[in-house]
């Protein structure tokens, strides 16, 4: 098995899909800095941070549903 080097630059298509997904991408982010901020409080959360982390989990699944929906086809659609 002979393994190229990775010199190859993105399509087209996969430049566009890495878009698609960018609002999703960056919200996982955010909630992934307020769950270190949750974490390393040194006097422990405070309910700001809570406050943070459930909007963070919320944003989230906002950005799901809006992604998941984007790739179901039309109802009406035959």
């Amino acid at each position: 098995m002979r393994i190229r080097p990775f010199d190859d630059e993105p399509t087209p298509a996969q430049l566009a899909e890495i878009e698609r997904e960018w609002p999703l991408i960056e919200a996982e982010l955010a909630l992934l800095d307020a769950e270190i901020l949750c974490i390393v409080a040194p006097a422990g959360p405070t309910q700001l941070d809570y406050h943070r982390l459930r909007r963070a989990e919320a944003h989230v699944l906002h950005e799901l549903r809006k992604f998941c929906a984007a790739d179901r086809p039309e109802a009406g659609a035959a």
